[in-house]
């Protein structure tokens, strides 16, 4: 078995300040120089579009489709454009039968972008909207288990689920699961946004019907771009918009690719990002990134707050739920202190990434203790 050796702290690509403690990857990440650079250049094209020949743009495409692939062990021809995570989705929704009197599972608290198309899906065709509640014990693959399984319930038409809770990071076995609900002849769709770039991912073990990730996260790329991936009997739904490059011969998931894809500064900034992932490589980032949460939860557990044991939280994301909630303002007094994480759902969510270092940690947890004690 090949050791795993966890990737050093990349702040020098980032232009961040070095007091700036910048801990909310799962909101929105900086880009690093390379992108930012691929981006610029971009921006030439549009300044002065005579001296660049249109015919190129499109190499950029298949550029981005091809790393957006490869960081899911997916083939260039399996994956689409989009525009947003919410676009994939409404697009996976309208690629698939809907079963009247059958159920869609999820998970309750879901991120938007995971519900509104099923929920649109299951009033018009008199389904059900399956909403697992959270579990006391933070176990979500098992409360999915018995979901699926579930006597009596309707015909589990399809499962809308993500690799972890948004909110917090507690994971969700997705390979685990994916086995029982392939046997019910469900849907499978993940929302992987808050996964990909993160922790590795792999379409071929999971094998779902499809799976939605966006750039502007963990991939470190910009605003307003996407990825599907659509299992090969998958392809033949109704784009969410037809334009002249998803009609053929346009071929594999190129089908449901958006209008006006050919843009000259987001798709190198996206490649850029995520060719930077690939080379630094999921498992040494993961290693890198659960060194740092385990740091934050050795600290939280010291100022004896309450934190998730490691099997029920992602190497990520560190939620800290407290049992009164968070103090108010307590964002912004750590905003104060140059200390950024976010509130979802009154959990204090805190999730690094490459660039963040253990002053950072440190200065997190610092944060914290001065804000719980009121100052």
């Amino acid at each position: 078995m090949s050791l795993i050796v966890p990737l050093p702290s990349q702040r020098a690509l980032f232009e961040l300040p070095d007091h700036v403690s910048y801990l909310d990857a799962a909101a929105w990440t900086p880009v690093p120089r390379p992108v930012r650079e691929a981006g610029e250049a971009g921006l030439l094209i549009k300044r002065q579009p005579w001296a660049h020949p249109r015919e190129d743009v499109p190499t950029q495409a298949e550029r981005a489709r091809r790393a957006a692939a490869a960081l899911i062990g997916a083939a260039a021809d399996d994956i689409a454009i989009v525009g947003s995570v919410s676009h994939a989705i409404a697009t996976a929704a309208g690629a698939i039968a809907p079963l009247p009197g059958g159920r869609i599972l999820r998970v309750a608290d879901e991120f938007p972008s995971q519900c509104f198309a099923w929920d649109r899906m299951a009033a018009r065709h008199g389904m059900s909207v399956d909403i697992v509640p959270r579990p006391a014990d933070g176990d979500w693959t098992a409360a999915l288990h018995e979901a699926i399984a579930r006597p009596g319930a309707p015909p589990l038409a399809v499962a809308a689920l993500t690799p972890l809770h948004w909110s917090d990071g507690a994971p969700i076995d997705l390979d685990a699961l994916a086995p029982a609900i392939r046997a019910t002849g469900a849907a499978l769709v993940v929302d992987a946004t808050q996964a990909v770039g993160a922790a590795p991912v792999d379409v071929g073990r999971l094998q779902p019907d499809f799976l939605a990730f966006p750039t502007y996260k963990w991939v470190l790329g910009p605003y307003s771009l996407a990825f599907l991936y659509a299992a090969p009997h998958r392809r033949d739904g109704p784009p969410l918009e037809e334009n002249s490059g998803n009609r053929p011969p346009a071929s594999g998931a190129r089908r449901y690719d958006r209008g006006e894809c050919n843009d000259p500064v987001g798709l190198p900034m996206a490649a850029a990002g995520m060719e930077l992932i690939a080379a630094w490589g999921l498992p040494a980032i993961a290693a890198r990134l659960a060194a740092l949460t385990d740091r934050l939860a050795e600290g939280l557990a010291a100022m004896d707050l309450p934190v998730a044991p490691r099997a029920r939280r992602v190497p990520h994301i560190l939620g800290l739920r407290l049992p009164g909630g968070l103090p108010p303002g307590a964002i912004d007094r750590l905003r104060a202190r140059d200390v950024f994480v976010s509130d979802r759902l009154g959990v204090l969510r805190i999730s690094p990434h490459v660039w963040t270092d253990e002053r950072d940690v440190d200065a997190c947890l610092a944060g914290i203790r001065a804000v719980l004690r009121g100052g």
